[in-house]
């Protein structure tokens, strides 16, 4: 349990990231105008304003604070992060914004393509994408500094907390398991940003960071380096190096909707081939066609204003089927702001 002073820090903490995100969200809507051109946009499509977003953001909030009422984790181990980072980051994104803005102005997506075959790179064509029209994609360390600042303007500081959501299932799942005993792989780490909450609640529980982006795996190694048993892999979620059935849980946050469909199926199966028998897989990822009708134009024209190439087929494919295909069964599915919290288990 926590107490008055921890709930008023959390409060006062995430008050001011919110307000700091969101007024540098709104900001750039200032700068850049619209996203989407109006000649560009889908026709009949509504969209909730930045008042019912905002009361979004604040229920995720308060869903994560009962979280950590509940001890499903710990209270965010930065919570309070040094101002001279703060202001760094802030000036890092908007120094780069005008670049993102001339990609997206002038549908510009294949830089990264362009340069990585003059380099004769051996990394699938799908991933060599300007992906949300940054600067390197995934491959410098640029863009992996810049990354998880980037994510929080777009989700108007609720990125962490949506990430944080993922934590409950492992606690149900840990509970009667002896943590140092286990492994945990997370699919598509990242700059590892996911992994310090797991080791800041599981310090003692061995994780894996697996991702085709050595730039973002030095980011991730070095996140992780205060903690011990934490390793990067770098390698494709469709070929994960790993023996079957090696991995207690298996974790993904954000990476299906940047797959073409059948990349999607073989992630699937590799990641159901990890997973020991009675583990699990915690899967986050944005919200379908449907899943909140209010959210469903946002869904439309994100793959326009973001280049998400894969991103409309995947808000419209069929969870279930996917991953019954691999061999997994879907057991609880909890939504979360723009993402959903999807467990599964593998069913034979």
């Amino acid at each position: 349990m926590i107490g008055p002073a921890e709930r008023a820090a959390y409060a006062l903490s995430q008050t001011a990231r919110i307000s700091w995100f969101f007024g540098q969200k709104a900001l750039v809507a200032r700068l850049n105008g619209r996203l989407v051109p109006e000649e560009k946009q889908p026709k009949g499509l509504t969209f909730p304003d930045n008042s019912e977003i905002l009361e979004e953001v604040r229920r995720l909030m308060r869903r994560d604070l009962a979280n950590i009422e509940a001890g499903y984790y710990r209270m965010p181990h930065d919570m309070i992060e040094p101002p001279r980072k703060v202001l760094r980051d802030a000036v890092r994104f908007f120094r780069d914004l005008p670049e993102v803005h001339r990609r997206r102005r002038d549908d510009v997506n294949a830089e990264v393509f362009e340069e990585k075959r003059r380099e004769g790179s051996a990394l699938p064509r799908y991933y060599l994408q300007n992906f949300h029209y940054q600067t390197d994609g995934y491959l410098s360390d640029h863009s992996a500094e810049l990354y998880d600042h980037q994510v929080e303007v777009l989700f108007g500081g609720a990125a962490d907390a949506m990430r944080r959501q993922a934590l409950v299932p492992l606690h149900h799942h840990f509970r009667t398991r002896r943590t140092t005993e286990a492994r945990l792989l997370d699919v598509a780490s990242g700059t590892g940003r996911f992994l310090t909450f797991v080791k800041d609640n599981y310090p003692r529980l061995d994780v894996t960071a697996l991702d085709l982006s050595p730039n973002y795996l030095a980011q991730a190694r070095r996140l992780l380096s205060p903690w011990s048993r934490a390793h990067v892999v770098q390698a494709a979620a469709e070929s994960i190096p790993a023996p079957d059935a090696s991995f207690d849980a298996v974790t993904c946050i954000f990476l299906f909707h940047e797959l073409p469909r059948k990349v999607r199926a073989a992630a699937a199966a590799e990641m159901a081939r990890v997973l020991k028998p009675d583990g699990i897989l915690v899967f986050v990822e944005t919200v379908q066609k449907g899943d909140r009708p209010e959210f469903d134009g946002l869904l439309e024209l994100f793959p326009i204003g973001f280049h998400e190439p894969y991103y409309a087929d995947y808000v419209r494919q069929d969870l279930a089927d996917l991953f019954g295909g691999a061999g997994l069964e879907i057991v609880e599915t909890t939504p979360a702001f723009m993402s959903k919290v999807v467990v599964l288990r593998k069913c034979r």
